[in-house]
């Protein structure tokens, strides 16, 4: 098998064989040697239909012909130039005309990159040091939000290598908690932002109750704190502007990745005028970054934002609603009690029993059955993302096809754990 032998090599060369944990898994993952459509193809000549999407930023399925044709245009006038170019610009005009909460853009590399200037630029717009977070989320891997659960408490480092003074201005809260976070703003003056997934995608997907963002939204303005939506994930995914069009909540600075590069390397801070132009050079606040507006990722993100119109949302939020459908009737039918989660194109079964509304639920999910319903899955051709805390994604090119052909290889494994 080319995957075995490649990852035994890969260990030797990369930390675990791998550039990021999630991708390692036992005895070893699978190498990916191209993909079209819904469906991944590995080096050993199997093939998989695709639900990982790359973690997703691949909505419009991988390999998009318009794609790879702007891409190959641009690669013939340059791959960097240092100086700015039209098409940042146009970029630009086009996430503000998306996001509702975006009235100017800088761009990134990341949404690790993304995350940690919305904090600084946070800090730096109150005054005040600490953030909030929500226990489950994640945030990208830098120091202020790599910090352990930890209910209403200072986060420790979750990392070797985080100094505990690093983290000491984070504070952790559930999820869908209005009490929680009532009690904490009453005892402490000196919170600068809550940064959240709207959807809590990084632990499953855990939607917000119903009210709970309006209520951020209130309590953040009541208090003079910035509202930060991690929107990596859901933006330009469940809506045109992303859950803040979905849910109906402005915050004040949002943080964007993934489907926004097309493929390629990107994230983006996005916000309010007066906080954006207090972002270097216009402002003192510091941002820099030789790849920022990366020409080959620009061009990526405009090709995608440009096929990302009105129809194309029906069509997400139809085939979501098949699919969560049809695994919803193998549940039924089976007597399984476990909890399908999702909207838009977006699902996860947690393999509990218990309701779902926050990271201490989801973490009652038995972790084991899940790594055999992952590799049961594998084998018959299905490719999950290789953990119960991640988010499983829908493309544009997944058809009935392919998922009745996913919901009976479901349905084959899940009715022997009745």
């Amino acid at each position: 098998m080319k995957s075995e032998e490649f990852f035994i090599e890969a260990k030797k060369y990369l930390p675990g064989g791998v550039n990021s944990p999630v991708r390692a898994y036992k005895p070893y993952p699978f190498f990916a040697k191209h993909g079209k459509g819904s469906i991944l193809f590995d080096v050993d000549g199997n093939d998989y239909i695709d639900y990982c999407l790359a973690y997703g930023p691949l909505v419009l399925g991988h390999a998009n012909f318009k794609i790879i044709n702007d891409i190959k245009k641009q690669l013939e006038q340059g791959t960097a130039f240092g100086v700015p170019t039209q098409k940042e610009m146009e970029l630009a005009k086009l996430v503000i005309e998306k996001v509702p909460c975006a009235e100017m853009v800088r761009f990134v590399n990341s949404g690790t990159e993304a995350t940690m200037s919305a904090i600084r630029l946070a800090r730096a717009s109150t005054g005040k040091k600490k953030i909030i977070k929500f226990e489950g989320s994640y945030h990208g891997a830098h120091d202020y939000v790599l910090v352990k659960s930890g209910s209403g408490a200072v986060g420790l480092p979750d990392s070797p290598g985080v100094p505990e003074d690093t983290t000491k201005n984070t504070v952790l809260i559930p999820f869908n908690d209005e009490e929680t976070l009532l009690d904490l703003i009453k005892k402490e003056d000196d919170i600068a932002a809550i940064i959240v997934e709207p959807v809590m995608a990084n632990i499953g997907c855990i939607a917000p109750k119903n009210g709970y963002l309006k209520f951020l939204r209130k309590i953040t303005e009541e208090n003079s704190i910035i509202l930060i939506f991690d929107e990596v994930i859901t933006g330009f995914r469940i809506a045109e502007g992303g859950a803040q069009e979905y849910y109906d909540v402005k915050p004040d600075l949002v943080t964007l990745g993934k489907i926004l590069g097309g493929g390629f390397p990107m994230g983006a801070l996005a916000g309010k005028k007066e906080l954006m132009e207090m972002i270097a050079p216009s402002g003192s606040v510091y941002q820099a970054g030789t790849f920022n507006g990366n020409p080959i990722s620009v061009t990526a993100g405009l090709s995608m934002l440009k096929q990302l119109n009105n129809n194309f949302y029906v069509q997400m939020d139809k085939k979501g609603d098949y699919l969560r459908t049809l695994i919803r009737e193998i549940l039924d039918d089976n007597n399984l009690n476990f909890k399908l989660a999702g909207l838009s194109s977006m699902f996860q079964i947690y393999f509990t029993q218990n309701e779902v509304y926050d990271y201490k639920d989801a973490k009652t999910a038995d972790t084991d059955i899940f790594n055999r319903y992952f590799h049961e899955l594998l084998k018959k051709g299905v490719f999950v993302p290789p953990s119960q805390f991640e988010c499983c994604f829908i493309s544009l090119m997944h058809g009935e096809e392919e998922m009745d052909r996913t919901a009976q290889i479901m349905e084959d494994h899940l009715k022997k754990l009745k």
